[in-house]
């Protein structure tokens, strides 16, 4: 059984031109290809498609996803270190959904929360496995040492020019800004700024993100929730994304 391109874009949250696109760069071909051209997808492929889809929400440039199905052939493997990380993520959600209520139940009471229960699951240092992972320990050292070099002062006014930047996107996104215009390509300048400011992250010695890492992040916008809700959800994630793909395109 095979199911067409329209089908395996719509179960998989993704656009047909994406799925074009897996192809044309050897990514993900199809199974077989009928009249007039249309793709179709078998069971094989579409656990293929899951796997990029796990790796691409790692925040892996489309270049090194085809590197890592190339060198993990056992599947069953690969899934199951894929299975923990989400189990892993779901904990953690788990105790954040739990610190939130804690502390919502406590404020309508009028009753104190330790501050332990209150900011259960936002230590930033959780993130250490996940950022190793994705860009190496160094980059988790240098990244660690500058933020707690910042100081109090100076983690919220970072927090305050990601808040801002964040703002900005979602805005252009409800007003309908189409993700080419000068308006959102002026966005995704700021935000390769931002992203080149960060020591530790690809490009940071040169101030400038290289292409590869920008669309990965992009990608990852969509495709995590955590991500997603910094732009009012998927909607404004995609436009958040579609601009940053062709800033770095046609810039990085």
């Amino acid at each position: 059984m095979t199911r067409s391109i329209q089908d395996v874009a719509r179960l998989a949250g993704v656009s047909s031109r994406t799925l074009r696109h897996y192809d044309q760069i050897g990514l993900l071909p199809p199974s077989s290809t009928g009249a007039g051209g249309l793709r179709h997808y078998d069971d094989a492929a579409l656990r293929r498609l899951q796997r990029i889809l796990l790796l691409r929400d790692l925040g892996l440039p489309l270049t090194d996803i085809a590197g890592v199905l190339d060198e993990q052939t056992d599947e069953a493997h690969a899934l199951r270190g894929h299975l923990d990380q989400l189990r892993a993520e779901q904990d953690r959600l788990s105790r954040r959904i739990a610190s939130v209520e804690r502390t919502l139940t406590a404020l309508e009471k009028g009753d104190r929360i330790m501050a332990e229960d209150m900011l259960d699951g936002f230590d930033h240092t959780q993130y250490k496995d996940e950022v190793t992972e994705r860009w190496g320990a160094d980059a988790y050292a240098r990244s660690d040492a500058w933020w707690r070099g910042l100081g109090a002062e100076g983690q919220a006014a970072w927090k305050e020019r990601m808040r801002r930047l964040g703002e900005d996107w979602a805005d252009a996104a409800r007003r309908g800004v189409d993700p080419a215009s000068d308006e959102a390509q002026a966005l995704a300048a700021r935000h390769a700024e931002w992203l080149g400011s960060i020591p530790g992250t690809p490009g940071h010695e040169q101030g400038r993100p290289p292409k590869e890492y920008v669309v990965g992040l992009a990608e990852m916008y969509v495709a995590d929730e955590r991500f997603a809700a910094n732009y009012g959800g998927v909607e404004g994630a995609t436009f958040v994304r579609d601009a940053l793909v062709g800033y770095a395109e046609r810039e990085l």
